[in-house]
């Protein structure tokens, strides 16, 4: 997570999906594919704040590919999956890479916020168009077999 010099917050992590079949001869086969993933804002703190290694996450948000020019002089190219929303799918308790979800959790709390309120991945933001105020509402829990993938 870094601050770019217009003042914004970016954060940049990787996301690995898993592919498992069964081959003609009825062989396990697995393949791990890796993606790069930008979040920008308010997105960007809390996906630096919550997410560790291993932690299992919905990314939602659109492809960019951008390009730059080496020291080299060849061209680059990277392809990014530019967050718009974020689910975190670990369920309290479970255990990942830096502890269970309640320390990392806790442990990220900041400052003036009470550990005894939702979890960020359980609120939901909604701007009331009437009176331009911000209602913050807790979101019904999804489970993973409920995705449609």
């Amino acid at each position: 997570m870094k601050q770019i010099p217009s003042g914004a917050t970016v954060t940049s992590f990787g996301v690995a999906t898993n592919s498992t079949w069964k081959d003609q001869d009825g062989n396990k086969q697995e393949k791990v594919e890796f993606h790069n993933v930008v979040a920008w804002r308010n997105l960007a703190e809390i996906c630096g704040q919550y997410l560790k290694r291993g932690s299992k996450v919905f990314i939602e948000g659109k492809l960019q590919t951008r390009s730059w020019e080496a020291e080299d002089g060849s061209k680059k190219y990277r392809t990014e999956i530019v967050a718009d929303n974020m689910i975190m799918l670990d369920r309290k308790g479970d255990a990942v890479e830096g502890g269970t979800y309640e320390n990392r959790a806790a442990g990220g709390l900041k400052s003036g916020e009470m550990a005894d309120e939702p979890a960020a991945e359980d609120m939901v933001e909604e701007k009331d168009a009437a009176k331009g105020k911000k209602v913050v509402a807790k979101e019904k829990e999804v489970a993973v077999d409920d995705l449609p993938f």
